[in-house]
């Protein structure tokens, strides 16, 4: 993505099930970002990987033998369709904000705002029409739990 006319890219992980783990914002696409990107991603999982799925730049491959060594490494462009098709909400946030200004608010508002777009949405295609409402229910309740919001009944 562009920020004020200098490239930026958008590091994201995604588990198995196409739920953002994490997202970085960076200035290059290295080996240093890779494991810059690997050791913040690790800190704040509870478990270890056992596939990791990438695309194509060999900084991935670099990361994944420094931090991850037992862990099995893909890389292919096709494999990766969960983190390509999570980059589409993130596009079209950034239509209607009319850009990001910076990159630390661009990180601010993807980190934030990946993990409630992934609650809010459940994946509407693998349940009945019942079933969804009852998440939808379910995410509204516990969302209203956690930041304390009263209704207005």
């Amino acid at each position: 993505m562009r920020i004020n006319g200098v490239l930026h890219y958008l590091w994201r992980a995604v588990d198995q099930r196409g739920v953002v783990l994490d997202i970085l914002v960076q200035d290059r696409r290295n080996g240093s970002a890779a494991k810059r990107f690997f050791k913040r991603l690790l800190a704040g999982l509870k478990y270890k990987p056992r596939r990791l799925v990438t695309d194509g730049p060999k900084s991935y491959g670099v990361a994944q033998r420094e931090l991850l060594p037992e862990v099995r490494h893909r890389s292919s462009r096709y494999l990766n369709n969960r983190a390509e098709n999570s980059h589409r909400p993130t596009r079209r946030r950034e239509r209607q904000m009319q850009r990001f200004k910076s990159a630390e608010q661009a990180q601010r508002f993807l980190s934030a705002h990946s993990m409630i777009y992934g609650h809010f949405r459940p994946r509407r295609h693998l349940m009945t029409a019942s079933e969804y409402r009852r998440a939808r229910t379910k995410s509204f309740r516990i969302w209203q739990q956690e930041t304390c919001v009263q209704t207005v009944s």
